[in-house]
């Protein structure tokens, strides 16, 4: 048999994993970079009550994202993330349609991530003062240059990429202890600051109460700060584990994964909190307006206002290198989460397995994202969001499923409440901001669509990884090493032993096959027929002490069937033979039941995934139809 692709939990070359800090460095490029623009936006979406709404956001950090994320990381800890946990909840279509729904979510989060970054990276190019007049308008081109380089780089390859994370976000980090610890110190030598920003929240908002209120309402605008928990639990393959680890149970590397989320989260906490304050009490608010010079760089006007326009451009040159990288911790999730999913379900062509192709789509996708929003910050912010939220909340329910398994009722609640809350913040972002669910609707459609068609135009394809026979089918396929073997396609019903005498009759007369010919069942039993490619196994038994029948399940009953006849050829050198009864009803009807159901008109549809499979015409299995 022609050797198949290998499927998606394939081996891979073992590649040696690195210190759990050192990881956190690269899903820092998504997480901490979010400081290049998250306080100003918090700043435009909450106005004087940010510092206040960030408060709440850490809590639900610290106290909803991270135990979910902990549990997410011991739950799956081969990179795939809440969404194979998902997975593995649900079968049939439903379970495909829901994980590419979730895909598209996926996808909108880290392609707006990589068209995010980049404008905000060219942004702090264009308000540069040294740079200002000679860049003003040239935003979107700037933007687009960025994500060519991006994606030159995995078209190069992406090697040591933790290596350099680890610098950008050491460098980075400094930067902005530097820029906290000096707006924090003018907050404290100037008090008139801190009492006119109360006074405002007094004179806006009555009491403290409201204020709260107020605060506990404006949060979910702020959820861009949550960002970097789906991108923490899909590099958990580069932690390195203890020597006892094993892929089954990877204790060392979830140990690992939990130090990096709970670490980066707390950071990121102080960083949040501070950031909101010194921004919110220094910067005039209509400098954070579209236009102003704080607009998607609030902490790099207090660097250039307080610290120098020296120290302004080594921020900017900073913090343009750790956003413009912050793409490539997103590229690296999509090349992570689609060829995972897509191939195995039939939903892609051969290509989306290899990098190269699929980089230069994915670039070509992020062109479209900045012209369409005109490299704006502030307009991608929405479907930035939706994406991240709709992430954690699936990872919520997922969790809460998990605990509920588990009998783990304290667990169970204190998920559920947690669910509650991400949905609750989900839903109140999509309807202040339905731009969200708009391009995340968008690339749900493209990847239904692009699947679809994919899955349509692969149908007749050989999709069994591997065909492994047990001994007694092993036996039965021996003994026809010096004559072909026969074969009776049967569909068991009751299995009695009238069945098979009556089939065996029926088919020896259609095709006048001679007595003293064998003839052996192959039945073939439909699972899951939304799976598209698995490994094959073949059972063999003897029925009624007589009927010698190979027992095989898979998703589809033509795959199954032409595998096994391309096996039994290059086992025995002999061509087998198969023989089928037609079946009635009207052929596109048929078509539909295959395509969906894995079943339909069997005859015909197993000959032409042996035509192409086998080319060569005398090599090809034998099919009969009486």
């Amino acid at each position: 048999m022609a050797k198949q692709h290998p499927g998606p939990h394939a081996e891979v070359p073992h590649e040696e994993g690195r210190r759990w800090w050192r990881v956190m460095c690269l899903t820092g490029l998504d997480y901490f970079s979010t400081l290049g623009y998250q306080p100003g936006i918090a700043a435009l979406a909450a106005g004087l009550v940010s510092p206040l709404a960030t408060i709440v956001l850490v809590i639900v950090t610290l106290l909803g994202a991270l135990p979910v994320y902990r549990r997410v990381a011991q739950e799956s800890p081969h990179g795939q993330g809440s969404i194979a946990m998902l997975e593995r909840l649900l079968s049939f279509w439903q379970g495909k349609l829901f994980v590419l729904t979730l895909l598209g979510f996926a996808a909108t989060d880290f392609m707006i991530t990589i068209t995010l970054s980049a404008a905000d990276a060219s942004a702090h190019l264009v308000e540069n003062p040294h740079l200002h007049s000679a860049l003003t308008g040239k935003q979107v081109l700037l933007t687009m240059i960025m994500i060519a380089l991006l994606g030159a780089v995995f078209l190069k390859g992406f090697s040591e990429a933790i290596g350099l994370a680890v610098v950008l976000v050491a460098v980075y980090l400094s930067l902005n202890v530097v820029v906290v610890a000096n707006g924090l110190w003018h907050v404290l030598s100037e008090p008139h600051l801190f009492s006119e920003w109360t006074d405002a929240l007094t004179t806006e908002h009555g009491n403290a109460l409201a204020m709260i209120g107020v605060a506990l309402i404006v949060f979910p605008k702020l959820a861009l700060g949550l960002s970097g928990f789906e991108t923490g639990v899909a590099v958990m393959p580069h932690i390195e584990g203890d020597p006892d680890d094993t892929e089954e149970k990877p204790t060392g590397r979830i140990r690992g994964a939990r130090k990096l989320l709970t670490t980066a989260a707390a950071i990121m906490s102080v960083f949040l909190i501070t950031t909101s304050f010194i921004t919110t009490l220094l910067i005039p608010a209509d400098q954070f307006k579209a236009g102003g010079q704080a607009n998607g760089r609030a902490l790099a006007y207090l660097a250039h206002e307080y610290l120098g326009n020296t120290f302004g451009s080594v921020y900017d040159l900073s913090t343009i290198a750790i956003l413009w990288f912050a793409g490539a911790s997103a590229m690296a999730g999509l090349l992570n989460l689609m060829p995972r999913y897509l191939p195995r379900y039939g939903m892609a062509p051969h290509w989306a397995r290899a990098v190269r192709p699929t980089v230069i789509v994915l670039t070509l996708i992020a062109f479209l994202v900045t012209w369409i929003f005109d490299a704006s910050v502030d307009a991608q912010g929405g479907a930035y969001a939706t994406g991240v939220l709709v992430l954690i909340s699936s990872a919520a329910i997922a969790v809460t499923i998990a605990a509920h398994k588990a009998g783990q009722r304290g667990w169970r609640a204190g998920f559920a409440v947690i669910a509650a809350v991400f949905l609750y913040t989900t839903a109140v972002n999509i309807a202040e901001r339905p731009d969200g669910v708009k391009i995340g609707a968008c690339f749900i459609a493209a990847i239904m669509l692009v699947s679809f068609l994919s899955r349509l135009k692969r149908a007749f394809e050989l999709r069994v990884t591997d065909v492994v026979l047990d001994d007694v089918a092993e036996r039965f396929v021996r003994d026809y090493i010096h004559r072909p073997l026969r074969l009776i396609a049967n569909e068991p019903n009751s299995r009695d032993l009238a069945e098979y005498r009556d089939k065996i009759h029926q088919i020896r007369r259609d095709n006048d096959i001679p007595a003293e010919d064998d003839l052996v069942f192959v039945e073939v039993t439909v699972l899951d027929p939304s799976d598209f490619e698995a490994e094959l196994t073949v059972r063999g038994e003897v029925l009624h002490e007589r009927y010698r029948v190979l027992t095989l399940e898979s998703s589809s009953v033509p795959n199954a069937l032409a595998a096994l006849l391309l096996r039994v050829r290059d086992l025995t050198g002999q061509q087998p033979h198969i023989y089928f009864e037609w079946t009635e009803g009207n052929p596109f009807a048929q078509f539909l039941r295959f395509f969906l159901f894995g079943q339909g008109e069997i005859a015909p549809v197993t000959r032409e995934v042996l035509r192409e499979a086998e080319p060569d015409r005398s090599q090809r299995p034998a099919v009969h139809v009486g």
